[in-house]
C-alpha cells in the first residue's frame, strides 16, 4: 500500500476518533518473506497527549518476527508511525503492542497476525491450486446429472448416498452461513479467539450452497427418471434419524442458553465430518451387488479425485511454506478426510475399469441387476 494513501487513511481514522484513546493497526494480517521486510502502521485517535509514551512489541515467537523498531519513544505530538516486520523464519507469529503509562488508552486491537513464508512463489501457486480444486469439486456434481439426463434414468445412483450427501451440504452450508452472515455468532467466535480470523471465505460459502442445490437437482430427477426398485435403505434412515436427533438437540441447547449457536454450528460440521467418512461405503457396496458401475458417473468420480489430490497438495505446500508441518500432522482431521475420500475414489475407478469394466448399459435391467 502507498505510503502517502495511507497516511490519509491514517489521519480520516484520527479525525472521526472517540474520546477514548485507541492504538490500531493499519492491517492485521500481513505476509512477509524468509531473510525480507514488510511494515505496517501503527497509529492513535488520541488527540491531547500531553506527555510522550513508550511503545514496544511483542512477539508470540521471537525466532520467527521481529519488528524494527522493537519499541520505542512516541513524541506527544506525533500520532502514527511506521515500523517494519522482519521475518526471521518460516511460520506464523501473533505480534501484540503494549503501551506504558497510557492507561486508559486501548490497545487490544493493534495487534498483527504474521506469515513468514520461504518463497512469494510458491504462495501464488497454492493459490491457484486452490481454485482449481474448488472448481474441480463445484462442477464434479455436473457429470452425474447429465448422466442421468441423458440416460432419462438413475438406476445405478444409491439413493444412500444422494441422502447423506443433501443432508451432509446442508450442515455445512448451516455451518458457513452461520459464521459468516449472522454478526451474533461471529462475535461469539472472536470472543473466543479474540485474535483469530474468521475460517469461512466467501469461496466457502458458494460451494456449499450451489452443493445443495445440485444435490436437490438429482434428488428431483430421481423423481422424474426411471428408478427400478432403488429406495433410500432401513439402515440409512436410522443414520439419519441419529444426525436428525443430535441436531435438534442441539437446538433446544442452543435456544435454552446451554451452549452458545457457535457449538451449535461446530455440532452441525461435526454431522458433516461424519457424513463424509461414510457416504460412499453404500455407493460402493451397490456396485459390488449389481457388479457394474453404470448410472454412477465416473467423470464425476475424476473430478472428485482431482479436487482431493489437489487439496492435500494445498496443505503439502502450506506446511512447507510456512513451515508449519502440525497443520497436517497435529491435527489429521482434515488431510485424512481428503485422503479418505481420494481412496475411494481409486476403488470406483478399479470397479469402472478393472472389475466390472465389460459390463455395459445393455446388459442392466431396470431394477438395477446384471
Amino acid at each position: 500500500m502507498d505510503i502517502s494513501v495511507c497516511s490519509l487513511l491514517m489521519l480520516l481514522l484520527l479525525a472521526v476518533g472517540g474520546a477514548t484513546a485507541e492504538y490500531r493497526v493499519s492491517v492485521q494480517d500481513i505476509r512477509v518473506i524468509h531473510k525480507a521486510r514488510n511494515h505496517f502502521f501503527l497509529y492513535t485517535t488520541e488527540k491531547n497527549r500531553t506527555a510522550d509514551t513508550e511503545i514496544f512489541f511483542e512477539s508470540q515467537h521471537v525466532d520467527l518476527v521481529r519488528t524494527e523498531p522493537a519499541h520505542f519513544i512516541a513524541k506527544k505530538d506525533e500520532y502514527n508511525w511506521t515500523i517494519e516486520i522482519l521475518g526471521l523464519n518460516p511460520g506464523n507469529a501473533l505480534i501484540s503492542t503494549n503501551v506504558s503509562g497510557a492507561d486508559p488508552s486501548d490497545f487490544s486491537d493493534a495487534f498483527l497476525r504474521v506469515t513468514v513464508e520461504r518463497s512469494d512463489t510458491l504462495y501464488h501457486v497454492s493459490a491457484v491450486v486452490g481454485w482449481i480444486y474448488f472448481l474441480a469439486w463445484s462442477i464434479s456434481f455436473y457429470p452425474q446429472i447429465h448422466s442421468n439426463y441423458k440416460r432419462k434414468s438413475v438406476v445405478g445412483l444409491n439413493f444412500d448416498y444422494l441422502s447423506l450427501n443433501l443432508v451432509g451440504f446442508i450442515m455445512y452450508a448451516l455451518f458457513n452461513c452461520g459464521l459468516y452472515w449472522i454478526p451474533e455468532i461471529e462475535q461469539e467466535y472472536f470472543s473466543r479467539y479474540p485474535k483469530g480470523l474468521n475460517p469461512v471465505q466467501v469461496n466457502d460459502i458458494f460451494f456449499a450452497l450451489h452443493a445443495v442445490c445440485a444435490t436437490l437437482v438429482t434428488i428431483v430427477q430421481c423423481f422424474i427418471y426411471e428408478t427400478g426398485t432403488q429406495r433410500v435403505s432401513t439402515t440409512a434412515r436410522i443414520i439419519h434419524g441419529i444426525f436428525s436427533s443430535f441436531v435438534l438437540i442441539s437446538v433446544i441447547l442452543a435456544i435454552l442458553h446451554v451452549i452458545q449457536w457457535l457449538d451449535f454450528l461446530y455440532y452441525c460440521s461435526y454431522v458433516k465430518l461424519a457424513i463424509t467418512l461414510i457416504k460412499y461405503v453404500p455407493q460402493a457396496f451397490y456396485n459390488y451387488k449389481r457388479k457394474s458401475t453404470v448410472g454412477w458417473s465416473i467423470g464425476n468420480i475424476f473430478l472428485d479425485f482431482t479436487g482431493g489430490v489437489l487439496s492435500m497438495l494445498q496443505m503439502i505446500l502450506n506446511a512447507y511454506n510456512y513451515d508449519d508441518w502440525e497443520s497436517i500432522f497435529g491435527d489429521p482431521t482434515k488431510f485424512g478426510l481428503g485422503f479418505f475420500s481420494v481412496a475411494f475414489d481409486i476403488f470406483f475407478l478399479v470397479q469402472h475399469y478393472v472389475l466390472y469394466r465389460h459390463t455395459n448399459e445393455k446388459e442392466i435391467d431396470l431394477k438395477g441387476r446384471v
